[in-house]
Parts: C-alpha cells; sequence; structure tokens
C-alpha cells in the first residue's frame, strides 16, 4: 500500500480507491473502525485470497487461521473467539464460535495485507468492545 503518506492521507486514498461509504466505517476512541461491509468491499476490489484453517475448534472456543494473498503479498493471521456470559469472561456472546473466529480472522487478514494497521484501522468483527455504538 501507499507509504510515506499521513493517515488522513492513507485513509482518504485506502476509502476512495475502495469506494467505502460513510456506513463503512466509523471512528471509536482512538481508532478508525471499518465496518463488515467495509473490509468485504476492499478484499473484492482488490482481488485478496483467503484461505482457512482450523486450529482448534471446541463447543465454546475456536481458533481460524487466515492466509491471505493479493498479488506478491501474502499474510498469515488469526481469529479467536471465545463465548463468555459477558465481554469480561470471553470475547462473544454468541455460541456461533467457528464463525465469528472465522469473521475475525477475515477481517484481520484483509486490513493487514492492506497495511491499515500501521494507521490505527480495526475491523469491527475484531472485538464486542468495537461495535457502533
Amino acid at each position: 500500500m501507499a507509504t510515506g503518506l499521513t493517515k488522513k492521507d492513507f485513509l482518504t486514498k485506502v476509502f476512495r480507491e475502495n469506494n467505502l461509504t460513510k456506513e463503512d466505517f466509523f471512528k471509536h476512541q482512538h481508532y478508525t473502525i471499518i465496518t463488515r461491509s467495509g473490509i468485504e468491499k476492499i478484499q473484492a476490489n482488490n482481488k485478496i485470497v483467503i484461505n482457512y484453517i482450523l486450529e482448534k475448534c471446541e463447543a465454546n472456543f475456536c481458533v481460524v487461521k487466515a492466509i491471505a494473498k493479493r498479488d506478491d503479498a501474502y499474510v498469515e493471521t488469526y481469529g479467536s473467539a471465545l463465548k463468555g456470559q459477558s465481554h469480561k469472561d470471553g470475547s462473544t456472546n454468541t455460541w456461533y464460535v467457528a464463525e465469528m473466529a472465522e469473521k475475525r480472522a477475515f477481517s484481520r487478514a484483509v486490513l493487514k495485507i492492506m497495511g491499515m494497521y500501521e494507521h490505527g484501522v480495526f475491523g469491527e468483527d475484531e472485538s464486542e468492545s468495537f461495535k457502533k455504538g
């Protein structure tokens, strides 16, 4: 991705190139959060191919590895989910831990391969605390 740009210029460039709208992102404390629809747009527009490996799956816990490829770039990352009664004792309150882990791995892979973490951008699926209020 573009280097040497300010955070604002980088985000403006990525948002324009991927046709993101106001519904595709929001500000959360110190971060910019990309919604699921925004991440899907970025993935499709940049022809990012993602493959998954189920690393561990139990009744209330799951880890999924995502392997992303874009042109010559290659990224491996993980997504996990732990079912809890609240955010204090788990990372999700849904029983769909495999699906949540996959969504988190997908978000992380897309954002990492695009260089967006360097600019304080996260996916809304990465943490329950990143949900729009």
